[in-house]
């Protein structure tokens, strides 16, 4: 038995990838790594956003751009050829690459819904399987490489806001969390979700202009998440303590997808 808290928690060493890495709730993760010893690729469909965290990033330790569009079946091999062509082998890799869209449910278009569809759950589903070599390559049960899916507390319950296809997609990729868990532990890979509520991101922004005092009002911690929330779980869900846990989808919401502040 060895309960070191270095043991526990170190993540130094490890090899990371995380999408949508570029800003927002993928930038929170890959800098609590970085910060951390891992080896970090981040991918982002804007090349010039994905360079310029890289950089600020690696006065922190080592992270480095590999700008991609993950939403088409070429971008998703090049990125995974160019993985493969520097890793014989990842240890994390966090699926956080995401979009939305919003309109009344009478005007809602086929396309916004496909696109979020296919960016939030199919761009996951595919990835993953693509990078299993990668993921299984020297895992174990006492030593699994991991799954991190981001979803949304929008995918626990129902958001007032017109996000049809986010909502929706977001409860799928938690139901896909626990589905690849029972298939991949075989194979020593764990696969959890973290669900987060409110931070700060560019998908959040035009919401918190206008509701952020509101959201923190309602919220039973009365504030929205920082990233060194986001990080902490990031780096739990990567780290030994976290090794005997699988197919769990973990809300990091200070509580609000239970319920409304109760003074």
């Amino acid at each position: 038995m060895n309960l070191a808290l270095n043991d526990l928690f170190s993540v130094a060493g490890k090899v990371a990838v995380v999408t949508g890495g570029s800003r927002g709730i993928g930038k929170m993760i890959a800098t609590g790594f970085v910060a951390n010893g891992v080896k970090t690729y981040i991918t982002a469909r804007k090349a010039e956003a994905c360079l310029e965290t890289a950089e600020e990033l690696s006065a922190l330790g080592e992270c480095i751009a590999l700008p991609a569009d993950l939403s088409t079946k070429e971008g998703r091999e090049v990125f995974v050829n160019e993985i493969k062509a520097r890793e014989n082998k990842i240890d994390i890799l966090v699926n956080n690459a995401g979009a939305a869209w919003g309109a009344p449910f009478e005007e809602y278009p086929d396309e916004g819904y496909d696109k979020v569809m296919d960016i939030n759950v199919k761009a996951i589903f595919t990835l993953t399987r693509d990078l299993m070599p990668l993921l299984t390559q020297g895992a174990s049960q006492q030593n699994p490489s991991r799954v991190i899916n981001i979803g949304s507390i929008d995918g626990l319950r129902v958001s007032t806001m017109d996000n049809f296809a986010y909502g929706a997609s977001k409860a799928a990729v938690h139901f896909l969390t626990k589905n690849l868990a029972l298939r991949l532990g075989p194979k020593g890979v764990t696969v959890n979700a973290i669900a987060p509520g409110a931070f700060q991101s560019h998908m959040m922004n035009a919401t918190l202009e206008k509701f952020k005092d509101k959201i923190e009002d309602e919220n039973p911690l009365g504030r929205i998440g920082s990233p060194e929330d986001m990080a902490g779980l990031a780096l739990y869900l990567a780290s030994n303590a976290s090794r005997y846990m699988t197919g769990q989808v973990i809300a990091l919401d200070g509580g609000r997808h239970i319920g409304a502040r109760q003074d």
